[in-house]
């Protein structure tokens, strides 16, 4: 069953179709991302940079290289549409964007790690074998079907991101719709829909369509008789958050997902007319058949492991944040707070009260106040800063955060030296303080509030 669902030739319309659609869509993200100023903002302004903990040898090229950076990237990604030098340009692109993503962290998107995870499964996928110039350079690599386990494996990792999605929003702020007021409450000023986006009617209806169409999307669009009712939603749902959350490529890159749950001839018909169409249907196993089932039961085993880290961290991940990213935890909170650091000579026992504002961004300056990973790195910041000048010091911070509009409440224990302090990515950091999410009241948070996905 398993070898027939994997490696029987299926048509390879539908790859064809999502590799001209990837490639111009993460061309459009890359120039976007210079056009719209994000590069500027993000890469090129601070002078220091939140890296994700262990590449802090990984930083932004200096002076204004980065944007260099991106207009590669965008060419490769045109170069992915055009399945030109397809698996040089998609193993590039794949390299240089988790290189992005890994060497800054404050503007962290649950999409830009999917865009990781989709480039990485396209460098192993046969996408170049028809419509693509490699195929005009090489005619005998022309071919019009592909192994099952192509399409499933897409599949399967959209299933997983939906379905945690799905899971993580049943939790006490997603039910009582507080979240939901407080992420429309931003939207007032949109015109023709700021106002209906404040009525607690549609904050219901935003939460529990949000809960089922995560649920059942995948199920629906893979059954026949519901396939069309779910696409149409599908179009309606990701335009929806594209007009309201303004979030990048996502919500058509989302879209585009949907040629896999399709007849390969209606994806053929529909964009590649001229096409064979392939319904040999025979089941090939390739030599590599126990390595490629291998390498999929790893990867997904991981891709499944990785959202429930959580449950094995002590505290509240909507409190403590450990076990958040890579768990598709999406559109679930803002966080807001203020922080202050002291730093203490060890050797004169003189304390100076530190601004992390005089180094920082705003953007950055809106997470070091209130995440615990942020918080520590600036204070592994400030040891290496003075041990430039020959002084060794203590770190501490005193923070206080709001949750969801919650009163702030005291986060980090202020009695921790935290430049003494090691990060450990699985397991619980004594600093942070226990969690008051249970006993405090909520109100809609002001403009500063930090917005997370």
């Amino acid at each position: 069953m398993l070898q027939q669902l994997l490696f029987k030739r299926i048509d390879n319309s539908s790859l064809v179709v999502f590799r001209i659609f990837f490639g111009i869509l993460i061309s459009l993200e890359s120039f976007g991302a210079i056009l719209t100023g994000w590069v500027k903002r993000t890469l090129i302004e601070p002078s220091f940079t939140f890296t994700f903990i262990g590449f802090e040898w990984l930083q932004p090229l200096p002076g204004n290289w980065m944007y260099f950076y991106f207009i590669f990237m965008g060419l490769l990604g045109i170069f992915i549409a055009l399945g030109y030098k397809y698996r040089t340009s998609i193993i590039l692109f794949t390299i240089l964007w988790t290189a992005v993503y890994l060497m800054q962290k404050t503007a962290y998107n649950n999409h830009y790690y999917l865009l990781i995870l989709i480039s990485f499964i396209m460098c192993f996928l046969p996408a170049n074998r028809y419509a693509s110039l490699d195929t005009k350079l090489d005619p005998s690599r022309v071919s019009i079907h592909m192994p099952g386990w192509v399409k499933w494996t897409i599949i399967f990792q959209l299933f997983i991101v939906y379905t945690y999605a799905a899971l993580a929003k049943l939790y006490g702020d997603w039910l009582d719709l507080s979240i939901i007021a407080i992420l429309m409450k931003g939207k007032a000023a949109y015109p023709l829909i700021g106002d209906a986006l404040q009525q607690p009617w549609v904050h219901l209806a935003i939460a529990i369509i949000g809960i089922l169409f995560d649920l059942l999307i995948v199920p629906a669009l893979l059954w026949k008789p519901t396939r069309k009712l779910a696409f149409y939603f599908s179009l309606f749902f990701h335009l929806f958050n594209s007009i309201v959350f303004q979030i990048g490529i996502f919500p058509y890159l989302a879209l585009a997902f949907t040629v896999f749950f399709f007849p390969p001839g209606q994806i053929r018909n529909l964009f590649l007319k001229k096409k064979e169409l392939y319904n040999a249907y025979e089941v090939q196993l390739p030599r590599y058949k126990n390595i490629l089932i291998a390498g999929l039961g790893i990867y997904f085993i991981l891709q499944i492991a990785l959202p429930l880290r959580h449950y094995f961290i002590p505290g509240d991940v909507l409190w403590t944040e450990e076990g958040h990213r890579m768990s598709w935890r999406m559109m679930l909170r803002t966080r807001a707070g203020i922080i202050k650091y002291s730093v203490v000579n060890k050797d004169t026992g003189e304390a100076t009260i530190i601004s992390p504002g005089l180094y920082l961004s705003r953007k950055q300056m809106e997470k070091v106040s209130c995440y615990p990973d942020y918080i520590w790195q600036f204070a592994q910041f400030l040891k290496q800063e003075y041990a430039e000048q020959g002084q060794n010091i203590s770190v501490y911070a005193r923070a206080r955060v709001s949750i969801n509009g919650r009163p702030l409440q005291p986060f980090i224990d202020s009695t921790v030296d935290l430049a003494a302090e090691e990060w450990r990515p699985f397991k619980h950091h004594h600093w942070i303080l226990p969690s008051a999410l249970d006993t405090s009241a909520k109100s809609l948070p002001g403009p500063s509030s930090n917005f997370a996905n």
